[in-house]
């Protein structure tokens, strides 16, 4: 019984040390999500230049990667060591949007995956009722 209550407590500590470790304040990405030449133009409109710091993937031309997280530069410039301040890095996801038997990307049953399912759909039963209302003009 003793050994049961210490191994419990030994439980209990550690549960609470990793349930503890990982909080902090979440920051607002402004850019996540959005394609690469979306975040470009918003940064431009900013004032501020996108800088590429890493990318995943090669199925996607860069224009429609995914931004997957960006950050400002953390890096200081010139004699005087001022910080960089018109810097955004970065992150992209250029893998294809579902992954299939020949390319990579998101699992169906992710969230991303059944986001862009959707959406391919969505789209796929607009362009199939555009047809459809196309037709209906041409026989009248």
């Amino acid at each position: 019984m003793k050994k049961l209550i210490v191994r419990a407590g030994v439980v209990g500590v550690t549960v609470m040390s990793i349930a503890t470790a990982g909080t902090g304040v979440a920051a607002a990405d402004d850019y996540a999500g959005k394609t690469y030449a979306d975040a470009s133009s918003a940064l431009s409109g900013a004032s501020l230049k996108g800088v590429i710091a890493g990318r995943v993937g090669d199925t996607l031309p860069t224009d429609q990667c995914v931004v997957t997280h960006s950050e400002k530069a953390p890096w200081i410039k010139g004699n005087s060591f001022n910080a960089v301040t018109d810097t955004v890095l970065l992150y992209l996801n250029c893998n294809a949007t579902v992954a299939s038997a020949t390319s990579p990307g998101n699992s169906a049953a992710s969230p991303e995956g059944r986001a862009a399912i959707a959406a391919a759909k969505a789209a796929a039963a607009k362009d199939q009722a555009t047809a459809a209302a196309n037709q209906k003009q041409t026989k009248h």
